[in-house]
């Protein structure tokens, strides 16, 4: 059996070949898929027993908490969107640092002009949106018993967990949030588009008409969303020849529809009452999410180690901005008369 070589003379070959073929040691292309993976494995270890390895150094926020791996982070943000109907219809993008986006406020129009006529220069007027980050966070807390004995999937739990809380107060804060410690919400920065005909009411001919508050190219990609008090009633709506102004998706899995633009229902929305917003109309694609960095998951030992359980804080920066505001229009109930 001349002919036969062992494991190690092989993989000896496999190296030299790839060095060959890619002008790099073969080692490195081992490290390159190895960090992710050995973090990943380090870091659930660590949040059950509470003793860090080495390579949780290099994910350490300087205060107890660590960056979660990338396959769990990316785990968060599918079942944030789920939760969320903002990350469904917004542009979420990551930052590193405050932005500033310069936003027009104006522009001059074209104008006919004769033969040899001079142009006329006007300035273009320029304004600022920034988009900062605001702490978000949630906790739980597990018994030790349950992290000893493998009673709890923690990874599991964790999302769903961080999932279902987050979720809801960013959805809230997005659509009503102060500013204080927390997004503006879109009902302080989109316009209002159209105020009811009828005090208290929405009817079809208001809807119409926040359609086409909306100029025609945001038109194109626009989507309602409303509260599940202001869908209740228009979903009793009808066209004048009888049949519903309402429409499904092309498949089961996409939404509902009203004159052709597809309805995201939300918690959040008020409900339809005079001063009140209970439906939004635009183009979210101009909404922008900035998620700064990675969400970060916290264990605590002591604080509850006379209880015998151990809790997890984990929390996310984020912020939320309306880049173009005649985007998205507001529906406003009108108020009682005076």
């Amino acid at each position: 059996m001349k002919n036969k070589r062992n494991y190690t003379d092989y993989l000896r070959r496999l190296n030299a070949l790839r060095k060959e073929m890619y002008g790099i040691k073969p080692e490195a292309v081992e490290e390159r898929k190895k960090p992710s993976d050995t973090y990943a494995t380090a870091f659930w270890e660590t949040m059950h027993t509470g003793v860090p390895k080495n390579v949780m150094k290099k994910g350490s926020d300087g205060s107890g908490g660590y960056l979660v791996p990338d396959t769990f982070e990316n785990r968060l943000v599918k079942a944030l969107t789920e939760k969320n109907v903002f990350r469904q219809i917004a542009t979420t993008i990551p930052t590193t640092r405050k932005l500033i986006i310069p936003v027009s406020l104006g522009g001059v129009n074209a104008t006919w002009m004769t033969e040899n006529e001079p142009y006329t220069f006007c300035e273009a007027e320029f304004g600022k949106v920034e988009i900062n980050a605001h702490k978000l966070g949630t906790s739980i807390k597990v018994s030790d018993e349950m992290l000893e004995d493998g009673g709890i999937d923690l990874e599991k739990y964790i999302e769903e967990v961080f999932a279902e809380r987050i979720g809801s107060a960013e959805e809230d804060a997005f659509i009503n949030g102060d500013g204080n410690g927390k997004p503006v919400g879109l009902v302080y920065q989109a316009p209002v588009g159209v105020e009811t005909i009828e005090v208290g009411k929405i009817s079809a001919d208001d809807l119409v008409d926040l359609e086409l508050s909306v100029s025609e190219g945001y038109r194109k990609n626009a989507v309602w969303v409303m509260s599940n008090d202001a869908y209740c009633r228009l979903s009793q709506l009808r066209h004048y020849h009888g049949e519903s102004i309402w429409g499904k998706g092309l498949n089961d899995e996409s939404p509902m529809k009203l004159m052709g633009h597809p309805v995201y229902i939300s918690n959040y929305m008020d409900d339809v009452a005079p001063g009140n917003v209970p439906v939004m109309f635009g183009d979210f694609s101009f909404y922008w999410i900035g998620d700064r960095g990675k969400r970060v998951v916290k264990r605590l030992v002591e604080r509850y180690a006379d209880r015998g359980q151990v809790a997890y804080i984990t929390t996310e920066r984020v912020d939320a901005k309306l880049v173009l505001p005649d985007a998205v229009k507001l529906l406003k109930v009108k108020a009682d008369e005076e």
